[in-house]
């Protein structure tokens, strides 16, 4: 186990033994935008790397596939597992959006079986990170407002004002600037700030993770009504996005290997910027559906039993 999830673990357990450990909110804020900025700035140095013709195909392809799962996950919280529209939302951006602990995994998994894939993938992270959360926000802000289906499409929208919050919002800026100073600057010229933005990353995530694990124990009764339907659902989607992004890996040319990440992306499900983007945006939606489904549940499916089953397609699908 990642020792950044014991942080998680740490902070739920205290908060379940009810001591009075607590972030100050300021320092939440803090760690939000750190987290989120620096995972655009990591993403922006993988594409200076490469020229983008090598990579747009692939890369729109991956933000498109990015921005299509929540729009299959929303129906089945919504209507099957009985969600009010704030938290079927902001669940289906979790599962739109990537793991950057599962990709790394995943890689790990790859090396140790000795199997190549494109050296350039860790971009895919970065880019795959924004789309799920930006149309997790789109489905929270048009059908969010916990009326029956029926009626949603009665409900007047201000679609400027809505596209300000999406695009303009912080989390988004954050995460598309930093992609951006990151592509433009290189990694020569973000070499100065490595030390702070790339060294401290893991122990921030640490401390990120325990006020999650905070959040995520004083709401967990509130888990306990739909508790059944997301722990299937956490197993189910998985396996279900992975699939379809191993498919995707294949069509786009990716090999065996690119495939096999591409479909653990897929199968992922973001607990940190996702969480840090939806707190800001939809302060409407209970975290703990979000993060204990994301990551008690899909986080330890998918390096157990997913990652081998992803692997096992892609050697179906992509080898000749």
């Amino acid at each position: 186990m990642d020792p950044v999830v014991l942080f998680f673990l740490l902070g739920f357990a205290a908060r379940f033994a009810k001591s009075d450990l607590k972030l100050p909110e300021a320092l939440y804020e803090t760690l939000s935008i750190y987290l989120l900025l620096t995972i655009g700035l990591k993403g922006g140095v993988e594409l200076a790397k490469h020229p983008i013709g090598t990579v747009l195909p692939q890369a729109t392809a991956a933000v498109a596939m990015g921005a299509c799962l929540p729009l299959l996950a929303y129906p089945a919280l919504r209507w099957l597992g009985r969600l009010n529209g704030f938290d079927a939302a902001s669940i289906a951006g979790h599962y739109g959006s990537v793991s950057v602990v599962t990709f790394a995994v995943g890689v790990s998994f790859l090396v140790k079986r000795d199997v190549p894939f494109e050296e350039y993938m860790p971009l895919f992270v970065a880019l795959m990170e924004v789309p799920g959360i930006v149309v997790g926000i789109l489905l929270a802000r048009t059908m969010g407002s916990g009326l029956p289906a029926a009626s949603t499409s009665r409900v007047a929208i201000n679609w400027g004002a809505l596209a300000h919050e999406i695009f303009l919002g912080k989390s988004v800026v954050l995460l598309a600037g930093g992609l951006a100073i990151g592509w433009f600057a290189g990694p020569k010229g973000l070499e100065p700030m490595s030390p702070l933005f790339f060294g401290l990353f893991k122990g921030v995530l640490a401390l990120f993770l325990l006020e999650m694990g905070l959040v995520a124990a004083s709401r967990i009764g509130e888990f306990r009504r739909t508790g059944p339907f997301l722990i299937g659902f956490g197993i189910v989607t998985p396996i279900l996005f992975g699939m379809i992004g191993v498919m995707v890996g294949k069509w786009v040319g990716f090999s065996v290997g690119g495939a096999t990440l591409l479909g653990v992306l897929a199968a992922s499900a973001s607990y940190i910027a996702a969480p840090a983007a939806m707190r800001i945006a939809i302060p409407e939606a209970n975290p703990t559906l979000s993060i204990v489904t994301a990551l008690g549940v899909t986080f330890p499916f998918n390096l157990t039993l997913g990652m081998p089953l992803y692997y096992a397609i892609a050697q179906w699908l992509v080898s000749p």
